[in-house]
């Protein structure tokens, strides 16, 4: 690690403040035209992030500062996930410390301070909005850990980095186990970002919203990062599944030519990731949200699947 090391992961984290919103702005874009209709702006996330910085913040009768110490925290996890997972390069400050088992830890935090301050002003919605998401995310963390487990197994290390140099700079070998761990993935990446169909962010029905519940009563800057973590999250996902299933791009080490090749390779993977994401939306529905454990549970088997796979048949490999 050298001081291009530091300059590289802050240029990355810096990327990921800016890439994020455009990535919501493109998948909302995308899936607009495949629903034949007048597409937002590429750039409206930002439009309404700006929007909301200057507006005041209204506070709800009762609220506690955890209510409005939560954005922040959210905000703060979803900036040290984006810090953790590799994307232009492997070589990474937080990499000997944090590995793939903390960035669970950081997605958890960041979960439990949003759903505590959705229950904190006490309104029905909050309370509401707060339980599914702690129902999604003890049905999800189980089949993420699975995947990681998986991956960890064939890298021998549960850092993201060793993973990416393992898979993308050795030599090629098709590995059975990855392609049920990338089918888990999926699922859990749709649960945990509140996309359809578990959750559909362009909806405010109580029946079945779970992520916009808890942030009704966030106004102003707090809501501005709350949408902003959002977008984050739905960014570091991104990356993440990028990493673990398609890391060729990344530059291995710090090196100027590595990080100016590994830029438009990262903006090359996401639109299409973004083109494909929006496309499943599409064609699927929205399920009740009594059929969200079903729908985690075939991501676990997926999961469970691919570790099996990975102990039986690949151990040799």
């Amino acid at each position: 690690m050298n001081v291009f090391g530091f300059l590289g992961q802050l240029f990355a984290i810096a990327l990921a403040l800016l890439l994020a919103p455009l990535l919501t702005g493109w998948v909302n874009q995308c899936r607009a035209w495949l629903q034949n209709r007048s597409a937002p702006p590429l750039l409206q996330p930002y439009y309404m992030l700006h929007k909301l910085f200057l507006k005041d913040v209204v506070l709800a009768h009762g609220a506690s500062p955890l209510f409005r110490f939560a954005p922040f925290v959210v905000f703060g996890c979803m900036v040290l996930a984006c810090a953790i997972i590799p994307t232009l390069s492997t070589d990474l400050p937080f990499a000997p410390a944090a590995d793939t088992i903390a960035l669970v830890g950081v997605f958890g935090l960041a979960r439990i301070f949003i759903a505590l301050a959705a229950m904190d002003v006490g309104t029905s919605f909050g309370t509401l909005g707060g339980r599914r998401e702690m129902l999604v995310g003890f049905l999800a963390e189980p089949a993420l850990l699975m995947v990681i487990f998986t991956t960890a197994m064939i890298s021998q290390s549960t850092s993201v980095a060793t993973i990416v140099e393992t898979l993308a700079h050795r030599d090629f070998i098709i590995y059975p186990s990855l392609a049920f761990a990338g089918i888990a993935f999926t699922f859990v990446s749709f649960a945990e970002n509140a996309r359809v169909p578990v959750d559909n962010p362009a909806t405010h029905l109580e029946l079945t919203m779970i992520h916009e519940a808890m942030v009704l009563e966030y106004s102003g800057r707090h809501l501005a990062l709350i949408e902003w973590a959002a977008s984050l999250k739905l960014y570091a996902y991104s990356c993440l599944g990028l990493a673990l299933f398609f890391p060729w791009g990344i530059a291995e080490g710090a090196s100027v030519a590595g990080l100016l090749l590994a830029i438009p390779v990262l903006v090359g993977k996401l639109a299409i990731g973004g083109m494909l994401l929006a496309v499943i939306e599409t064609i699927n529905a929205k399920v009740r949200i009594f059929r969200a454990p079903e729908f985690l549970g075939t991501a676990f088997l997926f999961a469970v699947l691919g570790l099996l796979v990975r102990l039986l048949l690949e151990s040799q490999s």
